[in-house]
C-alpha cells in the first residue's frame, strides 16, 4: 500500500460564530475568532490518498492529476475568499477548520476514487501551532 500526499495552500477569511448566540456568548465560545470584522489564515491543505502501486506506471496516482482535482474542486473556491459568505459548499455550516476538512473530504473522496485510489486523510494547518486531521 502506497500513501501519497499533496500539499496545496489557500488564504481565506472566516468568522467563528453562531447566529443564534449573542455576541457575548460567541465571544465566550470562540474568543477572538468570533470577531465580527472577520480574521484570516494562510492555510495549508494536505490531501493523502492510498492505493496499490501501478507497476507499469511506477506510482499509485499521478500527482499532476491529484493537483488538478484539488485545485478544481477545492482551492479555487476557497483561495482569497470569505469562507462564511463566498464559499457555497460552506453555506449554513459553522466555519471551523474541522468542518472545512469534513466538507473537503466529501468533495474529494469520489473524485480520487475515480482515479483508482482511496482518500486516506485531509489535514489542514490553520496556524503554525494548530492543525486538524480528518480520516473520514
Amino acid at each position: 500500500m502506497i500513501y501519497l500526499t499533496r500539499r496545496e495552500r489557500f488564504c481565506a477569511a472566516h468568522r467563528m460564530f453562531r447566529p443564534d448566540f449573542s455576541d457575548e456568548k460567541n465571544e465566550e465560545a470562540y474568543g477572538p475568532c468570533s470577531n465580527p470584522e472577520w480574521h484570516g489564515h494562510n492555510y495549508e491543505l494536505f490531501v493523502t490518498v492510498k492505493g496499490e502501486m501501478n507497476k507499469e506506471l511506477g506510482y499509485a496516482m499521478n500527482l499532476k492529476k491529484l493537483k488538478e482535482i484539488i485545485n478544481k474542486h477545492v482551492i479555487i473556491h476557497l483561495d482569497h475568499m470569505n469562507i462564511n459568505t463566498q464559499v457555497d459548499f460552506m453555506k449554513g455550516k459553522l466555519v471551523s477548520t474541522e468542518n472545512i476538512a469534513i466538507v473537503i473530504w466529501e468533495i474529494l473522496e469520489p473524485q480520487v476514487r475515480k482515479e483508482g485510489v482511496e482518500l486516506h486523510c485531509i489535514k489542514i494547518t490553520e496556524t503554525e501551532n494548530n492543525y486538524i486531521e480528518y480520516y473520514g
